[in-house]
């Protein structure tokens, strides 16, 4: 990565994100092409071999993810993205020949190796940016999935042009030659502005660049992308025939309304990036998580209407029912009113109803001449519920869902390289393949459903399982990291007292005596101090804690990455102490979180004193911890 954002920087995320569109608009296109064929006959495909064509490309995509990672890692982005964008050209161009399902079975897993260009992108656009910067670049760069939304609206329109209006059903042939011909151009500029740039790691050997892969905090992100991004994808095409059957919508108008769920996830993709940076990305995790459980739960309650026994009338005194109507009964000389049935019920399916709606009525159980008994029931009780689930009230809610999901993709993509700075393409690549994955397993999984519930909506209680299983999995995982409560403070108390108050003025100044002897290491220690004496440096010049807060994000996010990366070089060498290693940087973290929560409350003349267990945390660390274990960070 760079320490700085160039012009240059920008330029590659410009032409990054063009690419990226470009080539998910490819991806998503059979989910276009062969409804128009099969809804037309020119196929004679049914919804197996729909289902299997839709899913081929989003399959490809999802498994080769991994691979193109570790390419653009091993090579840089600019020959691995170009490479791909002329090779899907060609499957592309020969699925305008195609005469039979196994020929476009084919081609499309050819192009589909388009859906790759996400990890390719991801670590090309990475190793541009400092840290504090790549959250926004990143989330800028995957707005390019707004390519689903550009597919979905023009694609349609193009058909019925080159077909004219189906006059000419071959002439949906000239639609993948124009997109083959879109990759092409695309490669080509590709390959004029951009320049390579390769990560440090890209001289290692591929099966230790694969090292990264053995943590479970790489599956655990995969996880999260299965939801915010799989999930994505599988609805982008679901939600289709969901407005059809559900609401009775036209295709045309469930198209515009699919295309609304994926176009917004797409572009505020770039403000997930921009809010995981400005708040950190585990912050917008849990509001995505959060709002995912809460949103998709009020989803999954169908359109429904719901019959109960109500309130009914019994007898206060036996003898002979003399008269039974739909408004009274009578027994003997006393008359019972009934609860009438009301006709404006049925016109409830007019009406924009938000919450269920409730009718009562009485129906009598008794006939003229029949002899009952005190307390025999004369009328029973009925009670209807009716549970409209509006159709643009649903809407709303799946397009803030998209909306929240594209956050939480900018978001898991946050971790990434704050976690495995040098392996941004590798891990970014397996996180991608499983978020791919979710988009090709997720409709299968979503027909499944429909066949044994009957319900469209158990869709929307699978994605409510997902994710609550995310959102624990996370917050069990933070409060395991944090579990060992730690007072730094009071360890120095003592100190504070008998020094006189030295130890709050002197900046912390770099010596021999921190090196570790690993330059990479020395390195990440050097701006870890930097960034301790810029907090310093504005506390002894009266700043308070809103002023020191970005820089003190800044120290806790970079030590989070730089501890990620000793733990990986320790376990990778065998450290006999690697686990209590582990757990000191477990405590540090923890005393990082505890000097936060202390700070953000105190005076300016008590973070004066607050920045000496700040200095002396920093140092003690690495005389003890890691000087103990430097043999290990080779």
């Amino acid at each position: 990565m760079q320490e700085k954002a160039t012009f240059q920087s920008h330029k590659i995320l410009f032409f990054n994100t063009f690419a990226f569109t470009v080539c998910f608009a490819v991806w998503m296109l059979n989910g276009v092409l062969v409804t128009y064929l099969a809804a037309n006959q020119v196929y004679d495909w049914g919804p197996v071999e729909i289902g299997w064509l839709m899913g081929i490309p989003v399959l490809t995509g999802a498994i080769f993810r991994l691979p193109a990672g570790v390419l653009t890692d091993k090579f840089g982005g600019k020959p691995i993205y170009a490479t791909l964008l002329f090779l899907c050209a060609i499957p592309m161009y020969l699925l305008s020949y195609a005469d039979s399902f196994l020929f476009f079975a084919l081609c499309s897993f050819g192009f589909g190796l388009a859906g790759t260009s996400f990890s390719i992108g991801i670590a090309f656009t990475s190793v541009w940016y400092p840290r504090k910067q790549q959250g926004l670049a990143l989330g800028i760069f995957g707005a390019g999935n707004a390519g689903a939304a550009i597919t979905t609206l023009l694609a349609p329109t193009l058909l019925n042009q080159l077909t004219n209006d189906g006059a000419n059903i071959d002439g949906w042939r000239t639609l993948p030659q124009i997109y083959a011909i879109a990759l092409i151009i695309t490669g080509g500029i590709f390959l004029c502005f951009t320049e390579n740039k390769k990560p440090a790691t890209h001289a290692k050997p591929v099966k230790e660049m694969l090292q990264p892969l053995k943590n479970i905090r790489v599956w655990r992100f995969g996880l999260y992308y299965f939801l915010v991004f799989g999930c994505f994808v599988a609805f982008s095409q679901w939600l289709v025939p969901y407005f059809v059957n559900v609401y009775y919508a036209p295709l045309v108008t469930a198209g515009i309304l699919a295309a609304l769920f994926s176009f917004p996830s797409g572009v505020i993709r770039a403000v997930g990036g921009w809010m995981s940076d400005k708040w950190g990305a585990r912050k917008v995790m849990y509001w995505v998580l959060g709002s995912s459980v809460i949103i998709s739960l009020m989803l999954s309650i169908p359109k429904m209407e719901v019959y109960s026994a109500g309130q009914g009338i019994m007898a206060t005194q036996s003898g002979t029912v003399t008269a039974v109507s739909e408004d009274f009964i009578t027994v003997n000389d006393k008359v019972y009113r009934l609860q009438a049935k009301t006709s404006g019920f049925e016109q409830l399916e007019d009406q924009l109803l938000v919450f269920p709606t409730k009718e009562t009525w009485q129906e009598s159980v008794v006939i003229v001449g029949q002899q009952v008994q005190k307390k025999e029931l004369l009328a029973k009780g009925v009670t209807r519920i009716y549970f409209q689930a509006n159709m643009w009230i649903f809407a709303v809610l799946v397009i803030l869902l998209g909306s929240i999901w594209g956050i939480g993709t900018a978001a898991v993509y946050k971790h990434i390289p704050d976690y495995f700075p040098e392996e941004v393409g590798v891990v970014g690549g397996m996180v991608g393949v499983l978020g791919g994955l979710g988009g090709f397993f997720c409709p299968i999984i979503f027909g499944y459903l429909l066949n044994w519930t009957g319900l469209w909506t158990s869709a929307w209680m699978f994605m409510f399982v997902i994710s609550f299983i995310c959102l624990f999995w996370m917050h069990r995982t933070i409060m395991q990291q944090v579990q060992l409560p730690f007072d730094l403070e009071s360890k120095i108390s003592g100190l504070l007292r008998a020094d006189g108050g030295r130890l709050l003025s002197p900046l912390i100044t770099w010596s021999d005596q921190f090196s570790v002897g690993i330059k990479e290491i020395d390195l990440q220690h050097k701006h870890m101090m930097q960034l301790i004496n810029a907090i310093d440096e504005c506390v002894q010049t009266g700043g308070n804690f809103e002023k020191i807060l970005p820089i003190f994000n800044e120290l806790e996010e970079y030590t989070r990455s730089h501890f990620a990366n000793e733990e990986a070089m320790l376990e990778k060498n065998q450290c006999s102490e690697f686990e209590a290693h582990k757990r000191s940087h477990q405590q540090l973290l923890q005393e990082l979180t505890d000097w936060r929560k202390k700070a953000a409350s105190s005076s300016s003349d008590r973070l004066v004193e607050l920045m000496a267990v700040l200095k002396v945390w920093f140092p003690g660390h690495i005389l003890n911890a890691d000087k103990k274990h430097a043999e290990f960070f080779h």
